[in-house]
């Protein structure tokens, strides 16, 4: 039998603008775009969220 591995091409990534949670326990983070409030709090530990960025992979929306 024969195994090959396949040569997966790596994902671009580019700056994002997110809303991480400001508490030192907590690493929960969200996308900008993708909360519904102007100010989120934190879904886990309630605490207040700041802006930063992050190196992620864009989001790709398919419409019909």
């Amino acid at each position: 039998m024969y195994y090959s591995k396949k040569n997966v091409e790596p994902v671009p990534e580019e700056q994002t603008s997110i809303w991480s949670c400001s508490s030192e326990d907590c690493s929960c983070w969200m996308r900008e775009n993708l909360t519904f409030e102007k100010t989120p709090s934190c879904p886990l530990c309630q605490s207040s969220m700041v802006i930063n960025t992050k190196m992620l992979p864009p989001l790709m929306y398919h419409t019909r």
